[in-house]
């Protein structure tokens, strides 16, 4: 296929942020929609819990998909999934409803992450993709500073439900999209068969994959510290601060201004200092912040501006972590990178669900619960980093067949290989 162009970047990193416009914009609505709803504070964030729920599943499904038919058709069916489900939340008539409603629209969302995760991994080699990941979130990270914004412009213009109906018309604009101008990059000769019992060989390859699975943890781990961020700041801001509802935005994208600026500056350092130094990088920092965090939260240190400022850090690491975990993953992999792809995203979003249903279950009167799993996941992250970069890629079981393509992240026999634009 050749280099991919700006205009491809541009689409798969919009594909990839169907999940993070679809949490964002709706939470300034979380205390608008609890009262509209006759729901509790606790019940609001299990809507978040099962969107995560619906991620961690619906990739399961959609990666197998992906491998078999192309990257197309299972985006296409999984876009109008999402744009149905959307329309359920907007005229939802209770809380229960809501968040059946959410578990569908992530079923159906989660599909972009998904291939568009396989597309770069079709392309290329791991040092590429981490620069193409990296421009990809220049795409992804308008999401966190767009989307409350537009969620808090629109409470003051309608209800909750405008969101919803604004997300429905987006996923639309995209199945527009993808149909006209995404490319299919699995040929015929590279597809798989689909049987239940080879899915699951392949799962459980992933599985016993000890590098695959500890880059998966390391980047994961961090990334459900900042979903505790996500279901838990809301209430922590608004409520426990007094933060305006169309004002929450502001602090919200703030926050991942600094996620951008990091993973742009990601392409230069993973050229100069390797892929695995940065994103080794990018966790330690993490892990150091979310401590910061923990004890400003307990201690009450700096008050409000306590959390704003270490928040602001954890989540620019998100910028290291991100796209070179993922690339790192990945590139461990020859083929199948579909169900690589997926198992990825429901580790990730598998950890999220059981931090958004924390942070829901937790006393709700401090910003301590919130602190206290960022600390927590941030640790984590560190340790599966370090077992990782002791695990050889030779040492696994399940990659000697193969292993001088999977040792080398190469692609597949017969894939095309890419760089990223400007490498």
């Amino acid at each position: 296929m050749g280099v991919p162009s700006p205009r491809l970047i541009a689409m798969l990193g919009a594909l990839m942020a169907f999940p993070a416009l679809s949490i964002d914009m709706y939470l300034p609505a979380f205390p608008a929609l609890a009262q509209d709803l006759q729901a509790t504070p606790g019940q609001v964030p299990y809507t978040l819990s099962a969107f995560f729920l619906g991620l961690a599943l619906g990739q399961l499904l959609h990666g197998p998909l992906a491998d078999r038919l192309g990257r197309k058709p299972p985006l296409l069916l999984g876009i109008l999934l999402y744009v149905l489900a959307s329309l359920g939340c907007a005229m939802a008539p209770g809380i229960e409803a809501l968040t059946a409603w959410r578990f569908l629209q992530a079923v159906g969302g989660c599909a972009g992450m998904v291939v568009a995760r396989a597309v770069v991994r079709d392309l290329c080699e791991p040092t590429a993709a981490a620069r193409i990941f990296s421009w990809m979130m220049l795409v992804m990270g308008l999401a966190p500073i767009l989307a409350p914004l537009g969620g808090g412009w629109l409470l003051e213009l309608a209800d909750w439900r405008a969101i919803f109906w604004f997300l429905a018309a987006f996923g639309l604009a995209c199945l527009v999209a993808v149909t006209a101008l995404l490319p299919e990059t699995l040929p015929p000769a590279g597809r798989v068969p689909l049987s239940p019992g080879g899915v699951a060989r392949v799962y459980g390859r992933l599985l016993q994959h000890r590098r695959f699975m500890a880059f998966a943890l390391a980047g994961t781990c961090c990334s459900a510290g900042m979903f505790a961020y996500i279901a838990g700041s809301p209430h922590v801001f608004i409520t426990l601060y007094g933060v305006p509802a169309n004002q929450y935005g502001l602090y919200f994208g703030a926050n991942a201004v600094g996620l951008i600026a990091l993973s742009q500056l990601n392409r230069g350092l993973v050229t100069r200092y390797g892929v695995e130094a940065v994103l080794g990088a990018g966790i330690t920092g993490a892990a150091l912040l979310g401590l910061v965090l923990w004890g400003c939260a307990w201690t009450g240190l700096g008050g409000f501006w306590g959390l704003l400022v270490p928040l602001f850090g954890y989540v620019a690491m998100m910028g290291l972590i991100s796209p070179n975990g993922m690339a790192l993953a990945l590139g461990s992999q020859r083929s199948h990178h579909g169900q690589a792809s997926a198992l990825l995203g429901t580790v990730q979003f598998t950890l999220a669900t059981g931090s958004g249903l924390l942070v829901g279950a937790l006393p709700h009167h401090s910003a301590r619960p919130m602190t206290t799993l960022m600390a927590l996941f941030g640790l984590a992250g560190l340790t599966a980093f370090t077992l990782a970069r002791r695990t050889a890629p030779d040492a696994d079981p399940a990659s000697r067949e193969g292993a001088s393509g999977e040792e080398s992240g190469a692609p597949a026999p017969g894939t095309p290989h890419a760089v990223a634009p400007g490498a």
